[in-house]
C-alpha cells in the first residue's frame, strides 16, 4: 500500500461523475472512473437532453455557461450528438409575458443572449404551435440539446481514446483510509489505492454509507416522461418549455414579479400535486419527448415512490401537451421514468469523510445542464489548482 495507483478515483459513471473524471484528466492527473452497471442507468440517461442555463439561478447559469462551452469543445473533436438549435420559453398569458421580459433584462445584465419573440414569431418558428395559447417567447440561440441515451457512452469514448481508465460492472464496496492513500474494494475483490475518491452516485453513496445518506437533507424526485413515435417530415426546434415552466423554473424567481404571480396560482390543482410542468424536445429519430412531472420523497424512504407509471400524470401531460401543439400524432411509443437526488436547503450535497474522500451528489434537475460547468469548479478547488 505504500504506493498509490491513482490521484483520484471518481465513483459514479453518469454526467457528474464523468466530468469530474475529464477534468481531473486534463489536469493531468492520474485519475479512474468505476460505474456500478454495465453503462450509466440513472438519472444522465432519463431525461429530455436539454442543456438550458437560462432555466437556472445566477450562480448555477454561470456554471451552465460554462457546461456549454466543454460540450461544444468535446462535439468539435467527437461527435456526442450535440445540437444547437437554442431554447424557448413560451408565454400563455400576461404575467408570463411579463416574466419572460423580467428574465430577459437579467440576462442582458449577465451578458447571456436572450430574444423576444413576438406571438407571430413564435408561430412562424414552431409550425403546430397553438396560437390560442402562446402570447410571446423567450429565445436563447446558444443552448443545446443531446441524446442523454447515447451521449454519455459517446463521452465515455472520447475519453478512452484520451487516456481515461473506464471500469463497468465495478461495484465498490467500501472505502477504507489508511495513512493518506484510500482503499477502494469491489464486490469482485479488486482493489484501487487513491489519494483521494469522488463519489458522485447516489445509489454508491447509499451503499458506502447508508446512515449518513438516510441522515442526509437529500429527497428523491421522480419524473414521468413520454416518447412519440416518429412525426414524419415535422420538425421542431431545440428545445420548447412552456408557460408551467416559467412558473416553475429558479431562473424566474430572481424576477421581481415572481412570487406575487406565484401567490395568484391555485394550490390544489392536478398540476400543483403532481409538479407538472409540459416540454417538448425532439428527438434524432424524429419523435417528440414529452413530459414531465414530480413526486418527491426523502432519501431513506424513496422506495416508497414506487416503480409504477402513474397514468393519471400522463393523461395530463397529454392533455396539457395538445393545448400547446398539434403534432402530427400524439401516439405514444415509449413511456419511462428517471429519479434523481436534490437537497431540500442547498443547491447540491456535498461531505468530505477522512479528508480525502468526497460525496457529491444531489445535483438535482440542474445535472445534465450543470454538472460539466461545476465539476470544473470542483475539481480545482478539491486539488488547490
Amino acid at each position: 500500500m505504500a504506493d498509490v495507483e491513482y490521484d483520484l478515483v471518481v465513483v459514479g459513471g453518469g454526467v457528474l461523475g464523468t466530468f469530474h473524471a475529464y477534468h481531473a484528466l486534463k489536469k493531468g492527473l492520474r485519475v479512474v472512473l468505476l460505474e456500478k452497471d454495465g453503462q450509466p442507468l440513472g438519472a444522465t440517461v432519463r431525461n429530455f437532453g436539454q442543456v438550458v442555463p437560462s432555466g437556472m439561478n445566477t450562480k448555477w447559469q454561470e456554471y451552465g455557461r460554462k457546461s456549454l462551452k466543454i460540450y461544444k469543445k468535446i462535439q468539435a473533436k467527437c461527435d456526442i450528438g450535440l445540437r444547437q438549435e437554442g431554447s424557448i420559453y413560451l408565454a400563455s398569458n400576461e404575467e408570463e409575458i411579463q416574466l419572460l421580459e423580467e428574465l430577459k433584462a437579467i440576462n442582458k445584465a449577465n451578458e447571456y443572449t436572450s430574444i423576444l419573440f413576438t406571438k407571430t414569431e413564435c408561430l412562424k418558428r414552431y409550425p403546430g404551435l397553438n396560437e390560442n395559447y402562446v402570447k410571446a417567447g423567450l429565445f436563447f440561440p446558444e443552448e443545446i440539446t443531446v441524446e442523454p441515451r447515447t451521449m454519455i457512452i459517446s463521452v465515455h469514448k472520447y475519453l478512452k481514446k484520451k487516456g481515461l481508465p473506464i471500469f463497468y460492472n465495478t461495484q465498490v464496496i467500501e472505502c477504507n483510509t489508511i495513512g493518506n492513500i484510500i482503499s477502494i474494494n469491489i464486490a469482485d475483490g479488486r482493489v484501487f489505492t487513491s489519494a483521494k475518491v469522488i463519489i458522485c452516485n447516489g445509489s454508491d453513496f447509499r451503499t458506502l454509507y447508508p446512515q449518513m445518506f438516510a441522515a442526509s437533507d437529500l429527497e428523491i424526485s421522480k419524473l414521468q416522461m413520454m416518447q412519440t413515435k416518429p412525426q414524419g417530415n415535422y420538425r421542431i426546434t431545440g428545445s420548447v418549455l412552456t408557460g408551467l415552466s416559467i412558473r416553475r423554473y429558479e431562473a424566474f424567481a430572481e424576477c421581481a414579479s415572481y412570487f406575487k404571480i406565484k401567490s395568484k396560482e391555485a394550490l390544489k390543482s392536478p398540476e400543483k400535486k403532481w409538479g407538472v410542468h409540459i416540454l417538448f424536445k425532439q428527438a434524432m429519430d424524429g419523435s417528440v419527448i414529452l413530459g414531465d412531472s414530480h413526486e418527491y420523497a426523502d432519501a431513506e424512504n424513496m422506495d416508497n415512490l414506487g416503480f409504477h407509471l402513474n397514468m393519471e400524470i400522463d393523461n395530463l401531460i397529454l392533455e396539457k401537451a395538445k393545448e400547446i401543439f398539434q403534432l402530427p400524432t400524439y401516439e405514444i411509443d415509449q413511456r419511462w421514468f428517471g429519479m434523481y437526488s436534490q437537497c431540500k436547503n442547498s443547491d447540491i450535497f456535498e461531505r468530505t469523510i477522512d479528508e480525502n474522500i468526497h460525496i457529491v451528489t444531489g445535483i438535482g434537475g440542474k445535472g445534465m445542464t450543470g454538472s460539466a460547468g461545476f465539476a470544473k469548479h470542483n475539481i480545482n478547488q478539491l486539488f488547490n489548482i
